[in-house]
C-alpha cells in the first residue's frame, strides 16, 4: 500500500532487513440387621431402588408399612433435581450470539466499528491476515520474513536476466513506524482519504513481515505509483511473481473485496501453491479464504 518513506526506502535499497443400587452389594448383609435402614442406602434416583423394596417386603412382611413410606420421598425430591441442572446450560448459548453479532458494522472507511487490536494475529488456512477485519496485536513484530525475502532474492535474480533490476524499497514495518506514517497521511490528506491508500496501525500487512514492495532500481518516480505497472518490469512482475510465492495483493477492479486501492507495487507472499491458485482464478486473498 502507498503508506512508505521516501527516505527510509532509499536506505533500504540493497539492504537486507533481520528484521498453539449399592444396596444390591449390600442386601445381603442387612436383610436381617438393618431392615430399617434399607431406605436411606437406596437414595440414588434409579429405578432398582423400588425392585429391592419389593423384595425385601416378600422376605419379612411384618414391616411392610416403614419399607414403601420412605423411598417415595428419595424419588420425588431426585427427579426435581436432575431437571433443573439441565436446563441451566441450554438458556446460556442461546445469549452468545447476539453479543458476537454486534461488532459486524463496518464504518464508511471498511473498518469495524469499535474494534480493539487482538492479543494474538490471524490466521485462516494457514495463512497469515492483516486487513481491515483482522487487524495485528500492537506487539506483533516478527520482522522482514527470511522466506519471503530469500523468494525475492530469487525471483530479482531471474528478472535481471532480462535487464530488469527489481528492488523491495518497503518491506517489514513496525507497529510504531505505521502510526506515525498513517497519522503524516491523515494530516496531508485526510482520514478518509488516507484509509483507501493506508491501512491503520495494526491493520497494515507490513507488519507481518510478508509484505513487499517492488519497484525498478534507478527509477524511483514509478515506485509507489500506479504508472510501475506499466513499465516493463512492472509488467514482469505481475506476470512472474506468483513462480517465486507473491501474488499482487491489491489488484484492479478489487477495491470493495480488499478496502484498498489498486496497488500494481505491493506484492504479498504467501508460498508457491497458494500463489499458483490466486493467480489462476485471478481472484483476491480474500476471496480464496472466503472472507470477502
Amino acid at each position: 500500500m502507498n503508506d512508505w518513506d521516501m527516505e527510509k526506502s532509499l536506505e533500504q535499497i540493497g539492504l537486507r532487513q533481520e528484521t498453539v443400587p449399592e444396596a444390591v452389594q449390600e442386601e445381603p448383609e442387612q436383610l436381617e440387621e438393618e431392615q430399617l435402614e434399607v431406605p436411606e442406602v437406596t437414595e440414588e434416583p434409579d429405578e432398582e431402588g423400588a425392585e429391592e423394596e419389593d423384595s425385601q417386603t416378600e422376605v419379612k412382611p411384618e414391616e411392610p408399612k416403614e419399607q414403601p413410606a420412605t423411598p417415595a420421598v428419595p424419588n420425588k425430591t431426585e427427579q426435581k433435581e436432575t431437571p433443573k441442572t439441565e436446563s441451566k446450560p441450554e438458556t446460556k448459548p442461546e445469549t452468545k450470539p447476539n453479543v458476537t453479532k454486534k461488532p459486524s458494522v463496518k464504518d464508511d472507511n471498511g473498518y469495524i466499528e469499535g474494534q480493539t487490536l487482538p492479543a494474538k494475529p490471524t490466521y485462516i488456512k494457514g495463512i497469515l491476515v492483516a486487513n481491515k477485519k483482522y487487524p495485528l496485536p500492537s506487539t506483533y513484530a516478527p520482522g522482514e520474513s527470511k522466506e519471503a525475502r530469500a523468494a525475492f532474492d530469487e525471483m530479482a535474480a531471474e528478472a535481471k536476466l532480462s535487464d530488469i533490476n527489481l528492488t523491495a524499497f518497503s518491506t517489514y514495518r513496525a507497529y510504531d513506524y505505521q502510526v506515525t506514517l498513517y497519522n503524516r497521511y491523515v494530516k496531508k490528506d485526510g482520514k478518509a482519504a488516507a484509509d483507501r491508500y493506508s491501512a491503520r496501525p495494526g491493520y497494515s500487512e507490513h507488519q507481518t513481515g510478508l509484505a513487499f514492495d517492488i519497484g525498478e532500481e534507478n527509477n524511483q518516480q514509478h515506485w509507489a505509483s500506479s504508472s510501475f505497472g506499466e513499465t516493463v518490469a512492472g509488467k514482469w512482475v505481475a506476470a512472474n511473481a506468483h513462480r517465486y510465492g507473491f501474488i499482487l495483493r491489491y489488484p484492479k477492479g478489487k477495491e470493495d473485496i480488499t478496502g484498498y486501492m489498486h496497488e500494481a507495487w505491493h506484492f504479498r507472499y504467501v508460498g508457491k501453491g497458494i500463489a499458483e491458485e490466486i493467480y489462476k482464478q485471478d481472484i483476491t486473498l480474500e476471496e480464496y479464504l472466503g472472507i470477502k
